[in-house]
C-alpha cells in the first residue's frame, strides 16, 4: 500500500526540528530511514531545494525555502507528484501560521509541535488520494516536476549525509553555495592589480625609510667621532 509515513519541519540553518508527525511505527527499515532523514535535516542547504532519496523500501522527499525545510518519508511506490504536493501544502500552511522572527528565535526542539495537528490531517488526506479535492494543484505540480524534476540523491550523497565523506556542493544544479569559487571579473582583476601596486609602493617606502634611518645614524656617528678627536 502506498502512503505517507512520517513528516517533519526543520530550520535549515541548524537542522533544529520545529515540528513532526506523531509516529508509532517501529519497523526497523523505517527507523533506519528516519535516521537518514535526521542527518539530512542538518545539511539541507548543501543540496538543491527539491530532492528525493531512495532508502530501502522507502523514499525520502524534501523541499525548503525561507529558511525552513519540509521532509517526509513515504513508501517507495508513493507517487512523486502527491509527495511534493503534500510538502507544498505543509510549506504554505507553516508560512501562514508562523512568522520568520519566531522561527529564527526558537531554541527548543519542536517549539511548534502544535503544527503536528495539521501534518496529521494532511497526511490522512494524502493517504486517501481518491478523496483529494486538489486536482488542479496536482496538475500544476505534475507540470512543475516535469519542468524541474527533483534531484535524485545518490548513495555517495547518503555517505556525505552520514559524515563519511565531504561533497562539493557546486555539483548540484539549482543551488548557489556560499563558498563556491567563481571566475574573476574585470573589476576584481583591477582591484587585485591595484592591491599589488599599493603593496609594492608600501614596500618601497619602507626600504627608503630604512635607508634614511641608516644615513642619519651614520651621520650622527661621524659627528660624534669628529667630536671625540677634537
Amino acid at each position: 500500500m502506498s502512503m505517507v509515513l512520517f513528516a517533519s519541519v526543520v530550520r535549515v540553518a541548524d537542522g533544529l526540528p520545529l515540528s513532526a508527525s506523531t509516529d508509532y511505527e517501529q519497523e526497523k527499515d523505517l527507523q533506519e530511514t528516519k535516521r537518514h532523514l535526521k542527518g539530512l535535516s542538518k545539511k539541507l542547504n548543501q543540496f538543491p531545494d527539491r530532492c528525493t532519496l531512495k532508502s530501502g523500501p522507502y523514499n525520502v522527499n524534501f523541499i525548503y525555502s525561507l529558511g525552513v525545510g519540509y521532509l517526509m518519508v513515504c513508501t517507495g511506490n508513493y507517487p512523486n507528484v502527491l509527495a511534493f504536493c503534500f510538502l507544498d501544502e505543509l510549506q504554505k500552511e507553516f508560512i501562514i501560521t508562523y512568522d520568520s522572527k519566531r522561527i529564527s528565535s526558537a531554541v527548543r526542539p519542536y517549539s511548534f509541535i502544535e503544527f503536528d495537528t495539521f501534518i496529521q490531517k494532511t497526511k490522512q488526506r494524502y493517504n486517501s488520494p481518491r478523496s483529494l479535492s486538489t486536482k488542479i494543484n496536482l496538475a500544476d505540480m505534475q507540470t512543475e516536476i516535469k519542468l524541474r524534476p527533483p534531484y535524485q540523491l545518490s548513495p555517495e550523497d547518503l555517505q556525505a549525509i552520514n559524515g563519511f565523506s565531504v561533497r562539493a556542493a557546486s555539483k548540484y544544479k539549482g543551488i548557489a553555495p556560499t563558498q563556491m569559487l567563481v571566475p574573476a571579473t574585470l573589476p576584481g582583476i583591477v582591484s587585485c592589480v591595484l592591491s599589488v601596486l599599493c603593496g609594492g609602493l608600501n614596500l618601497l617606502r619602507g626600504v627608503h625609510a630604512i635607508e634614511s634611518i641608516l644615513q642619519v645614524r651614520t651621520y650622527c656617528r661621524d659627528i660624534w667621532t669628529l667630536g671625540t678627536k677634537t
